[in-house]
């Protein structure tokens, strides 16, 4: 089947969704190698934690947000895959959209007990970056196809 131009256009913004869903799942783990900020975030909001226990939490964190990016990483396949087949598409791309927006901002904005977010505002902010591209694929989606009968206005 042909694709519309929007339609190449949606699948080329689902890929760098997918590749910054993979990017974002790898965040927390280059953080724990080298800056630390997700412990320094949990020992700030815990100061009673133990290392022991910071780097439970830590790893607790890095378990959840592993799982949160694999499922990520099959919906944008899965709505890729929709997308070409021209298989709930459009429909499929709202939902897939709403709940990475859901994901996104729950990472961003939950707080834990301690009155803090859970996540330190730059991991939540990049679990937030494969939304834009999201935005993009779902616009592009939905717009309608230009008219072949219309005539440019001089």
């Amino acid at each position: 089947m042909t694709s519309t131009p929007h339609e190449r256009r949606a699948i080329g913004a689902m890929y760098i969704g997918l590749a910054l869903t993979v990017l974002a799942t790898a965040a927390p783990y280059a953080d724990r190698a080298t800056s630390h900020l997700l412990a320094d975030h949990i020992r700030a909001g815990y100061p009673m934690y133990t290392d022991a226990r910071v780097e439970s939490a830590v790893t607790a964190y890095l378990v959840l947000l592993s799982v949160v990016g694999a499922l990520g990483v099959l919906a944008w396949l899965w709505t890729i895959r929709a997308v070409k087949a021209r298989r709930w598409a459009r429909t499929g791309s709202i939902v897939m959209f709403a709940l990475g927006i859901g994901a996104g901002l729950t990472g961003l904005l939950t707080r834990d007990t301690s009155g803090a977010t859970g996540l330190p505002s730059a991991l939540g902010w990049a679990g937030m970056a494969p939304c834009l591209a999201g935005l993009a694929a779902v616009a592009l989606l939905w717009r309608r196809p230009r008219s072949v009968s219309r005539t440019r206005k001089s």
